[in-house]
């Protein structure tokens, strides 16, 4: 047995950021904290009369653009909503349908011993080194797979540096920053750039009037971020992040580790039972028989799986969305069948208690995604973050910026943003009917728009508590370290945050500049229109 050693002690502007944060409040009463600031500003919005003109929506009374003023939070609107729609608003909490779904399967699969025996034969004879570079591009590429990447490839990621003698975090680091931070890098077009596209169609239609947009218009520009972005993860990851965790205690560990195994730094290089091996070969072979049976709803009769009526690029979306029920249905038939040839699971009893277990886990996160889906929700009814967003737009109209100046402050200010604004079709249905046709009349096409503002969505995802997996990921932290805080998760992925964005913004200005294409057919700059067809009418 080894003796673990404790983290280092920590200075610097990364240690004050991990000491504050952690002085902070429980994060479920931070969000109460938190709203109740919210309701303050709130209030003093509403008695102020703070106001903007909707991009795109019309008063039917009057035909003009439709204002949109800052709600106080105490009306009775929003009393009356808060106490009658608060189960509807917990249950409807995006990631939380996606987590239960998906933890009914891990959980078992984890308890069966499944994730433990794979990783550690996957990684026995593997150069330790090389699985920061292949958590991160496999982050970046499960994208495709949206948000079944963040409940499925980061809590797997803390188990394959576990197994490999690393410090856990630090694969959970990595894969957040490649999923979240790298939301928007990939060698494939997918599912969001079918809604990006989308709704940048939209913004250009309701000013020059019928618009198609190229679909497939970012692609060479995410292949390359995919890139740009992967050194970085990786510098970041094992020249800052790794050494400032120090080496992993196990005996500080929470649920992830077992009482027998808190008093061991390493499991990776003990040989598999042949129970072990049996299990493995039956996992295996449960695996590819949801494998078939996806490519059978895929491919077989009837296609369920792809909407024939979609674009191309977007036929495929009904079978991204179907991944989080595939992932389930893969770790569950896995783990059961691993379970079943390894001796841990002895009839279906066994079974039903390990899915059990895994809900049990999950009780502080659903006490915690209570108070954020309210924190969130509110902030919506106040229509703070829509007033945000607009002004926001406006002030870079009116700045006279160079392009690349233009497109680097728009990446800043969708980076700010997306600290109050989470989602990235919500933020970018607000922002681009305004930038979209500004930047068209300075002849910017709207697939470089698109691409600056994904680059600045992409930057911030991974510091703010706004973002709605965040405090999944804190969770999936303190399972391998007790007292993981708020304020530790923001040092952690702080250095990610400002790599990914400078790393962002020099490649869209070097873009630029070389006047690079974008995708098939899709240009940096365009010929500035000269008639115009507004939809919008005075």
């Amino acid at each position: 047995m080894t003796e673990a050693t404790a983290a280092p002690t920590q200075t610097g502007i990364l240690a004050w950021i991990e000491r504050s944060g952690n002085k902070l409040p429980d994060p479920v009463f931070l969000f109460f904290w938190l709203i109740a600031g919210l309701v303050a500003i709130s209030i003093v919005a509403s008695l102020a009369g703070w106001s903007v003109l909707h991009p795109t929506e019309l008063d039917e009374a009057t035909g003009q653009a439709r204002v949109i003023a800052a709600t106080s939070l105490l009306s009775a609107e929003n009393i009356q909503r808060l106490w009658v729609d608060m189960p509807t608003t917990f249950t409807h909490f995006h990631p939380l349908g996606y987590v239960l779904v998906v933890m009914l399967g891990a959980g078992v699969a984890e308890r069966a011993g499944l994730f433990g025996t794979a990783m550690r034969a996957g990684v026995r004879n593997a150069p330790t080194f090389l699985l920061t570079p292949i958590v991160t591009l496999v982050g970046m590429m499960g994208n495709l797979a949206a948000d079944a990447a963040y409940v499925v490839l980061i809590p797997l990621a803390g188990i394959i540096f576990h197994a490999a003698g690393r410090h856990p975090i630090a694969g959970i680091a990595a894969a957040f920053a490649g999923v979240s931070g790298g939301f928007s890098a990939n060698l494939l077009p997918g599912q969001l750039d079918a809604l990006l596209f989308g709704i940048t169609e939209a913004a250009v239609e309701t000013v020059f009037g019928d618009f198609t947009a190229n679909i497939a218009g970012n692609w060479y520009f995410i292949a390359a971020m995919t890139f740009v972005f992967l050194p970085v993860i990786w510098w970041v990851t094992d020249r800052i992040i790794e050494p400032r965790l120090g080496k992993w205690n196990p005996a500080m560990a929470g649920s992830a580790v077992s009482p027998e195994q808190k008093g061991e730094t390493e499991d990776g290089d003990r040989a598999l039972t042949d129970g072990e091996r049996k299990g493995l070969r039956w996992a295996g072979l449960a695996v590819l028989g949801v494998i078939v049976l996806w490519l059978f709803f895929t491919f077989g009769p009837g296609t369920p799986l792809i909407d024939e009526s979609a674009t191309p690029e977007a036929r495929l979306t009904p079978f991204y969305k179907s991944l989080v029920a595939g992932f389930m249905l893969l770790f569950l038939l896995a783990g059961w069948a691993y379970g079943k040839a390894a001796g841990t699971i002895g009839d279906h009893r066994d079974l039903v208690k390990m899915m059990a277990g895994a809900m049990e886990d999950l009780a502080y996160y659903l006490v915690l995604a209570f108070a954020a889906a309210h924190f969130v929700a509110m902030f919506a009814w106040s229509n703070l973050g829509l007033i945000l967003a607009v002004n926001g737009a406006d002030f870079l109209g009116d700045s006279g910026l160079p392009a690349w100046a233009l497109l680097g402050a728009i990446i800043i200010v969708s980076a700010l943003l997306n600290i109050f604004v989470g989602s990235a079709s919500a933020k970018w249905a607000l922002l681009s009917p305004v930038l979209v046709p500004m930047l068209m009349l300075l002849g910017i096409s709207p697939e470089m728009a698109t691409a600056a503002y994904r680059v600045g969505d992409g930057a911030t995802n991974i510091i703010t508590p706004l973002m709605v997996y965040f405090p999944l990921i804190l969770i999936f932290c303190q399972r391998w370290q007790k007292g993981f805080g708020l304020g530790s998760l923001a040092a952690t992925m702080l250095p990610y945050s400002i790599g990914l964005l400078v790393a962002g913004l020099a490649m869209t200005i070097g873009w630029v500049v070389l006047d690079l294409p974008l995708g098939p057919g899709a240009e940096v700059f365009m010929e500035v229109p000269t008639a115009t067809e507004t939809a919008v009418t005075n």
